[in-house]
């Protein structure tokens, strides 16, 4: 199912993989390289939807567009917030995870608050750009107070698995909200090499069973 929505910025779209007998809802952003089409988003979509977990992958208006440079991050939130109303319809009472793939990690990151979220999943979260340790998102990574997981690959040219628990752990404050879980061999689009311990379909595998896992926990505490 697809649902256009309008914007300020233009139009942008929610694309539908519904449960049966939904009981949360996953709403995923893309990265700034790619769409919605990626493998972990699409393999998410794939396969929650069995799991009793509804997945609306939403395209900013830059990609319905057919433009090849994303917009800047303030307009990519005030679009999400924007499509906020409609995502909030869709699940129909049962809790929103939000979530997404690089700078869309990013912008569910910054708006969980006002989505009112009850937790964020991130795949791929770029923490560094490639060859800028002096750039750093971390403080996006920490501004949620609800649970966050990171899916993060070990070669990943923004920061591996753990280079980003180094810095987490070094960061101050309590962050014990944040759970790192490593994706071994995987690179930024959760690629992996011939020589990598995981293939392709065990990174698909894999990250459909963590964020099932995280989803479980999650309805499970709030449930309480």
């Amino acid at each position: 199912m697809e649902v256009d929505v309008p914007t300020a910025a233009g139009l942008g779209r929610l694309v539908v993989a519904p449960a049966e007998h939904p009981r949360a809802l996953l709403w995923l952003g893309h990265g700034a390289g790619g769409g919605i089409g990626a493998a972990d988003l699409t393999a998410l979509a794939a396969e929650l939807p069995a799991l009793g977990v509804t997945v609306a992958r939403y395209e900013q208006p830059w990609r319905v567009a057919g433009k090849k440079v994303a917009s800047r991050p303030p307009a990519l939130d005030a679009a999400w917030l924007e499509t906020a109303p409609v995502v909030a319809d869709l699940a129909g009472g049962v809790p929103v995870i939000v979530g997404g793939r690089s700078a869309g990690a990013r912008v569910a990151c910054r708006t969980a608050a006002e989505t009112g979220a009850v937790a964020v999943v991130c795949l791929a979260f770029p923490l560094h750009p490639p060859g800028r340790p002096d750039v750093t998102r971390l403080e996006e990574l920490l501004t949620p107070t609800v649970p966050v997981l990171v899916l993060q690959g070990d070669r990943d040219t923004f920061g591996g698995a753990d280079l980003l628990r180094a810095e987490l752990a070094a960061a101050p404050g309590d962050h014990g909200n944040v759970r790192i879980a490593p994706v071994a061999g995987a690179d930024h689009g959760m690629k992996t090499l011939k020589a990598s311990p995981l293939t392709a379909h065990d990174v698909r595998e894999l990250v459909v069973a963590t964020v099932a896992g995280f989803v479980d926990e999650v309805l499970g505490s709030t449930a309480r």
